[in-house]
């Protein structure tokens, strides 16, 4: 079983950084996929961005070039730094993990409980 422990929402203001964490307890955290979803109010679950266990990240379209994914496998923490944030970004921001190692665009085993990210305007 992995435990994933989401820290670092808040509220910011249109235009501000935000960085959000994820740890893990998984004791084979550094061959796992790791990434990112959000839900805003009324909507559905969506991806965010993913990284691989050899450090390839993907992006969706929406954060391209605002968000990135890093990971610091010694720490066992996934990190999502958010910049140049929107009103659009406010969203329950969740950790999610792939032990198979396809990307968790494609698959998640687990979730995080979730950290709350509102951008104000």
């Amino acid at each position: 079983q992995v435990q994933l422990v989401e820290s670092g929402g808040g509220l910011v203001q249109a235009g501000d950084s935000l960085r959000v964490s994820c740890a893990s307890s998984g004791r084979t955290f550094s061959t796992y996929a790791m990434g990112w979803y959000r839900q805003a109010p009324g909507k559905g679950r969506e991806f965010v961005a993913g990284i691989s266990w050899t450090g390839k990240t993907d992006y969706a379209d929406s954060v391209k070039g605002r968000f990135t994914i890093s990971r610091d496998n010694a720490k066992n923490t996934v990190y999502l730094q958010m910049n140049s944030l929107r009103p659009e970004d406010t969203a329950v921001y969740y950790c999610a993990a792939d032990t198979r190692g396809v990307g968790v665009r494609i698959w998640v085993d687990y979730w995080g409980q979730g950290t709350q990210v509102t951008v104000s305007s």
